[in-house]
């Protein structure tokens, strides 16, 4: 905004370097330029100053697809003066010789212009292709589309407009519809999850199942193992108990032997003996017992003879009467 100081009859304005102010006077342009500083008569002067920075301007287009669908469209244009004399004929940037603001709204009016391009050239884009084919291709061909418009529109460069960049931030169609379009994505990219969960589950139980069945083949080697030792042992404890039984087997026929052996023998010798006892007389083998019986005793404290023993015993020796003549 230029700076304006009055002084009587006289005012001075300083503008900034990034405006363009051109002074009229009596019809006829006096002075033309960025960044001026003059005096003029407020009386006689007209004084118009157009901005030549970039200037962003929003841009929001509702329209319908080919199939009759609401999309809306959303963007940036950015845009600056290319000719401000030119511009200043078609758009009137006066402004207060005493304030040095504006007098009327010449940004708003060429924004006006600029949104009447963007709809037109929007709308008829939209309405070429179905809702469906305009969000598969994207904003680019749209950002393009806008872009030859506005560089191709005449009613811009005759009042000295550029349109530097054009932005599409945003394409989409109504919420309802979005959501429409979302739900089968949505349900492949939820029946994909699912069937990855699926997989994960039937690989869980393969697993476990592979797992089970390696614990069961386990504990079969182990059991049959297990069998295999039990068998071994009791192989082992009869071939145990059979060689005790052969030992002592052999050693109860040692044994036996060795009784049958003893056992002639003695009863050999029980038999010489019984031969020789056969042939004494019964008062020598009367004799004889008593001899070992008293061999056998140490005291012998008292004797009973009964008159049946006595009676005996002379009776024999009556009728077989010891020879001490041989018997010694």
């Amino acid at each position: 905004m230029a700076q304006v100081r009055n002084l009587a009859f006289l005012a001075q304005l300083r503008s900034d370097a990034s405006n363009h102010v051109i002074r009229y006077r009596k019809g006829e342009m006096r002075q033309s330029g960025r960044g001026l500083v003059f005096w003029f008569r407020p009386e006689t002067a007209s004084i118009a100053e157009i901005p030549m920075d970039d200037r962003e301007t929003t841009m929001f287009v509702t329209g319908r697809s080919q199939d009759f669908q609401q999309v809306a469209v959303q963007g940036m244009l950015t845009w600056h003066v290319v000719d401000p004399e030119l511009l200043a004929q078609r758009v009137d940037f006066s402004i207060g010789l005493f304030s040095g603001k504006l007098q009327g709204e010449p940004i708003e009016r060429i924004e006006t212009r600029l949104a009447g391009l963007v709809n037109q050239a929007a709308l008829q884009y939209l309405a070429e292709a179905p809702v469906r084919a305009l969000l598969d291709v994207g904003i680019e061909p749209l950002r393009q589309r806008l872009e030859a418009a506005l560089a191709a529109a005449t009613s811009l460069t005759e009042i000295g407009i550029a349109v530097v960049a054009v932005r599409v931030t945003s394409l989409a169609p109504s919420s309802e519809l979005e959501r429409a379009l979302q739900t089968p994505t949505f349900e492949s990219l939820q029946q994909k999850a699912d069937e990855a969960m699926f997989e994960r589950r039937a690989l869980a139980v393969e697993k476990e199942r592979a797992i089970a069945e390696n614990e069961l083949a386990t504990k079969t080697e182990l059991a049959r193992r297990e069998k295999t030792l039990i068998s071994e042992e009791a192989e082992n404890a009869r071939n145990r108990a059979t060689g005790l039984a052969d030992a002592q087997q052999i050693e109860a026929d040692a044994e036996a032997g060795r009784i049958r052996v003893i056992g002639a023998a003695k009863a050999e010798a029980d038999g010489a003996q019984i031969a020789i006892y056969r042939d004494l007389p019964p008062a020598v083998l009367m004799g004889l017992a008593a001899r070992e019986l008293a061999g056998k005793l140490d005291t012998i404290e008292h004797v009973n003879v009964t008159p049946d023993l006595l009676a005996s015993v002379m009776s024999a020796f009556r009728t077989n009467p010891p020879n001490l003549v041989d018997a010694s």
